[in-house]
């Protein structure tokens, strides 16, 4: 059995055990806060077992279907920013570029590995492209936030995200595909971790007015407790245990960030979630928030340090 198989067994047990755990404790739960809690648990945990065979179908089939399914992903996830962002007539052009000739050029770059013109692309061409053809309606009302709006919702939902399919990209001596999963795992369990941490910990809360359900207790010790998986997860990387460890720590601190500015964002926009499609989650966005900065980082320092 190939690696990348024994460790996506590996999350499909423990999924049945997270499957198995929520179905007693919903039994044996006897006040409304703690039901609702268990709950949402297992409306996460659903929804966890469609992701984790859709991802880890994408990855045994190959470098092809990641980049296709990463590209619908921000494809959904630009749609989910732009329902909520407001605009106007004169940004339709600017909008039709982003997603139908920018977000697939870019992720036929991404295919293609021309990492010189995927690097620059959306930064370079497309921050200059894109107000340059808003300019041909007129309309100069609050262009400026206009402007920005649309460069944000393609950074973060195009650009930023398909830097976690670029690592199949990188030449390291490892498989490609692993490292890929790690960075899920590493992401997605601290997302876990951080959220049971602070329900069952959490005292001292971040900011209120951002995110009322993070803490620092929660922060901390699912932080952590990621960081400390990473490095046993070592194996999947090409880096040593000590090394994959600060990795996973950069990888943590940034993907907390990542939920923590959307959450800022959100609130600016007058919504909860970002969308609706995943039960428990929200939407994409509010899935891949950790993603979208913690694989650019990811990316570019093992690019720097761990590639020829």
């Amino acid at each position: 059995m190939s690696p990348l198989a024994l460790v996506l067994g590996v999350v499909l047990l423990a999924l049945v055990a997270g499957s198995v755990a929520g179905k007693i404790l919903s039994r044996r739960t006897t006040t409304d806060e703690a039901r609702a809690t268990i709950e949402n648990l297992n409306a996460r945990t659903r929804s966890w077992w469609v992701m984790v065979v859709v991802f880890g179908a994408a990855l045994l089939v190959g470098k092809g279907a990641t980049t296709i399914l990463f590209a619908g992903l921000s494809f959904m996830a630009l749609r989910e920013f732009w329902t909520l962002a407001p605009s106007r007539p004169g940004d339709h052009r600017a909008l039709f570029a982003s997603f139908f000739l920018v977000l697939p050029y870019h992720y036929w770059l991404l295919w293609t590995g021309w990492y010189g013109l995927f690097v620059i692309l959306i930064p370079v061409y497309a921050f200059l492209a894109l107000p340059a053809l808003a300019t041909l309606a007129g309309d100069v009302t609050d262009f400026l936030a206009r402007s920005a709006r649309t460069q944000w919702g393609l950074m973060l939902g195009v650009y930023m995200l398909s830097h976690a399919p670029a690592l199949l990209m990188l030449e390291t001596g490892s498989e490609p595909a692993l490292l890929l999963l790690w960075l899920v795992v590493v992401c997605q369990l601290s997302d876990v971790a951080q959220y049971v941490f602070g329900k069952t910990l959490g005292r001292t809360r971040f900011s209120p007015n951002v995110s009322p359900s993070k803490t620092l207790e929660g922060l901390f010790g699912g932080g952590f407790s990621a960081a400390l998986i990473g490095a046993a997860l070592y194996g999947l990387t090409p880096f040593a245990p000590l090394e994959a460890f600060a990795m996973a720590l950069a990888v943590v601190a940034a993907g907390f960030f990542g939920g923590f500015v959307l959450s800022a964002v959100k609130r600016d926009l007058g919504a909860k979630d970002w969308g609706y499609v995943i039960e428990g989650h929200g939407g994409v966005l509010d899935r891949v928030d950790s993603l979208i900065f913690a694989a650019p980082i990811l990316f570019h320092l093992t690019r720097y340090w761990f590639t020829p």
